[in-house]
């Protein structure tokens, strides 16, 4: 993603995510920590065969420990597979960033996200109560964790009920 993407990224944010859409201020602010030697995001689009951005998914690291910020589809193209290619490349974007822990938090309601999160290894590990504003919206933080002998094939069960905001 790039500055020239912010306006049609946030017309795709807008009809997504009505109550809680991202400001212009707030695509500035992530893109301009996602070039040069000391870059911690990584934010792409994706384009149909006409040119237009029918996806974005961005990602922010802080050590060893990134962070799913975005993952959106357009509606005419979700069920295509392109959020799993989407995620990814994000996932790709955290191993180049040496991140062993990728966290992320997606609305209770959103059954299909929090399908393709488990497909790639994610578990949930509680919940952030009424992240999502201004509807109040409970979210699930799920984590994949990369390091050897770790996660749900190491034996460690995800963590039922426990509230992030604690």
């Amino acid at each position: 993603m790039r500055w020239w993407d912010i306006d049609p990224v946030l017309e795709l944010e807008r009809d997504l995510f009505p109550e809680d859409a991202w400001s212009r201020g707030m695509f500035w602010s992530e893109l301009a920590h996602s070039r040069g030697t000391g870059a911690t995001r990584c934010y792409l689009v994706a384009e149909s065969a006409d040119g237009r951005i029918v996806g974005y998914a961005g990602l922010a690291a802080a050590g060893e420990l990134a962070d799913v910020q975005t993952i959106a589809v357009a509606r005419d193209h979700q069920g295509t597979g392109l959020g799993a290619r989407m995620l990814t490349e994000l996932l790709r974007a955290a191993t180049a960033f040496e991140c062993h822990e990728v966290m992320l938090e997606c609305r209770v309601d959103n059954l299909p996200a929090q399908k393709l999160y488990e497909r790639f290894g994610f578990v949930p590990i509680g919940f952030r109560r009424g992240y999502y504003q201004p509807g109040n919206v409970d979210a699930l933080v799920m984590r994949l964790t990369t390091e050897p002998g770790s996660g749900p094939a190491a034996g460690s069960a995800p963590v039922q009920g426990t509230d992030i905001n604690d």
